[in-house]
């Protein structure tokens, strides 16, 4: 195959790959998220004699929507205040509901809000966390959605733990203690005591509940919904699209975690490794509100008279950090937990890839400077490839004169003018396919870097210099303002947003027709005009994507010119 239709169809793919997600965002934005409501269902399992079992219970009854802070102010709670988190625990029900990410706003602005993880039945959008038993013998009196817990402590910190209790006038008395950490991680203990004079058999439970869909930004490079490790197995394929499809979904595993993710945030739990669960990801409908579940059920304790049973599970809710998920994967022997951060099929190069740039961001103290170390070192690596490469096409330049003459001699017979070509390749011993093997290696390395731009919170505001105030969005700038020296703001245009490209995808494509001016021009005319199309495609394409990525395009393509130039130069080639 000759090079020049081997990269063009491998330039081809790249762009049709970003432009379909162009394409999807742009023509196919999400749909807004329904008002949230609530509702109540039930469900039932199977022990593992075969008879019935009952499951988690679903979400609280259905409630009018009131302003989130009123809901707060209006029910008993413990508050929680650590380094990184703060919030509160309802009395009323026991459930983790209201939870505040102190590290993290929802826009560069320093004086935007602060990201809103976890919000209590009764406000729009309601996210929490709950715990209990169900039991296997009909008339047992359980604390549920409307139990009035009694607090022992007054705060929930690092180091300083919270206990409810409740009883249940029966004889059994329940006990909820909450700890945490510096960071993200609550460890959730349920303890009963059975006074009841009569043997009473439990099922621990622990859930995750959504109301309403989220706003979704709907890529296919990124995972969001539910998501878990169950049975030793990645379960990262459950959208809210297909659980709303599919209704419910149940797995058995030993150990494991579950639970929502979003791009950064992740709420799962984690129950003990070593115990059985029954894990279940459910959709239920309270109107034309989607309310979503993650929920496992643990086995039977049985519980003699006078006797007491104890559960354990920990909750992770925060963001999605690596060297955390990695630290309490480690600590707690929890499995594959980085993988909450979607570093996809390519995570043999996602996760080293960004090992090294946060490597160098803590030596530099800039993502964008780290992009670009990490981009020479890159180079360096593919070095002999890409020498060898240039070496063979700065030869192909030098035949550009006789290539000329062949294609003036033999225009009339196009089969004979490539007899003649190869023929001379051959004598000159120039390979036509030797700039492939680079350019096929480049586009894995160039994926696995737009992923952990694109899915790692350690890139989310992340500044550079000058007007890039997040290397995970868009060069803010655009050329139909002038870059910002006309007096107005660029609106949102839709689909010919496209149109709106900023300083450094131009920056991009400059060094891009840089690069393509120094190859030798392909023999075929039609080939030739495509290839001069593609630095005006790529500068379109890659202007709605990350300013991190484009800066990696550009600088790399800026290496690319200085080698190739400098090879050209010792083989006496003329650019």
């Amino acid at each position: 195959m000759e090079q020049r239709n081997l990269i063009i169809a491998i330039a081809v793919s790249v762009a049709i790959l970003i432009g379909s997600q162009v394409v999807t965002a742009v023509f196919f934005p999400p749909k807004p998220a329904p008002v949230a409501t609530q509702t109540t269902s039930t469900g039932t399992g199977t022990t593992a004699d075969g008879s019935a079992a009952p499951s988690a219970p679903a979400a609280a009854s259905e409630q009018p929507l009131a302003d989130r802070g009123q809901v707060i102010a209006a029910t008993s709670r413990i508050a929680i205040h650590s380094p990184r988190l703060t919030g509160s625990i309802d009395l009323k029900g026991g459930r983790l509901d209201d939870l505040v990410l102190n590290d993290y706003r929802e826009t560069v602005d320093p004086t935007s809000p602060n990201i809103i993880l976890l919000s209590p039945v009764g406000a729009a959008n309601a996210y929490y966390a709950d715990f209990g038993w169900v039991p296997q013998e009909p008339g047992v009196v359980l604390p549920g959605p409307d139990t009035v817990w009694q607090a022992q402590g007054d705060q929930l910190a690092p180091g300083q733990t919270v206990t409810l209790t409740w009883d249940n006038g029966q004889g059994l008395k329940f006990e909820r203690r909450f700890e945490l950490d510096e960071n993200f991680m609550f460890k959730v203990t349920q303890r009963v005591q059975n006074d009841s004079g009569q043997t009473v058999t439990l099922f621990p439970y622990g859930l995750i509940a959504r109301h309403g869909t989220p706003h979704l930004l709907n890529y296919y490079i990124l995972h969001e919904g539910l998501l878990g490790v169950l049975d030793g197995s990645l379960v990262d394929n459950v959208s809210y699209k297909d659980i709303r499809e599919k209704k419910q979904i149940n797995y058995s595993s030993t150990g494991g975690w579950l639970g929502i993710t979003d791009k950064y945030w992740l709420v799962a739990l984690v129950p003990d490794q070593a115990a059985k669960i029954t894990a279940r990801f459910s959709h239920t409908l309270a109107g034309t509100t989607d309310l979503y579940q993650a929920d496992y059920r643990g086995e039977a304790t049985p519980l003699a008279a006078g006797a007491s049973a104890e559960n354990s599970t920990q909750l992770f809710a925060g963001a999605k950090v690596v060297s955390l998920l990695d630290k309490y994967g480690d600590e707690y022997k929890i499995p594959l937990f980085d993988r909450a951060v979607d570093f996809g099929y390519l995570y043999f190069l996602t996760k080293p890839i960004f090992r090294v740039l946060d490597f160098l961001y803590g030596l530099v103290g800039n993502f964008g400077v780290a992009i670009m170390l990490l981009t020479v070192l890159i180079r360096l690596i593919l070095f002999p490839l890409a020498n060898k490469s240039y070496k063979a096409m700065s030869k192909m330049k030098a035949l550009g004169p006789e290539m000329t003459k062949m294609k003036e001699r033999f225009k009339d017979d196009k089969a004979r003018m490539q007899q003649e070509i190869m023929a001379l390749y051959k004598k000159e011993k120039v390979n036509p396919a030797a700039g492939c093997l680079p350019i096929l290696v480049q586009i894995p390395i160039f994926f696995s870097l737009y992923k952990v731009l694109f899915v790692t919170i350690e890139m989310r505001h992340a500044p550079f210099f000058g007007w890039i105030k997040d290397l995970s969005a868009k060069d803010p700038t655009s050329v139909l303002n002038l870059f910002g020296l006309l007096p107005y703001h660029v609106p949102d245009l839709g689909p010919l947003n496209l149109l709106s490209i900023g300083v450094w995808p131009l920056v991009m494509g400059f060094t891009m027709w840089m690069q393509q001016r120094l190859n030798p021009a392909p023999p075929d005319p039609v080939q030739a005009r495509i290839m001069s199309l593609l630095p005006v495609i790529f500068t379109f394409m890659l202007g709605q994507y990350t300013a991190g990525l484009v800066i990696y395009w550009a600088w790399n393509n800026t290496l690319s010119v200085a080698q190739q130039r400098f090879i050209m130069w010792r083989m006496g080639v003329k650019a």
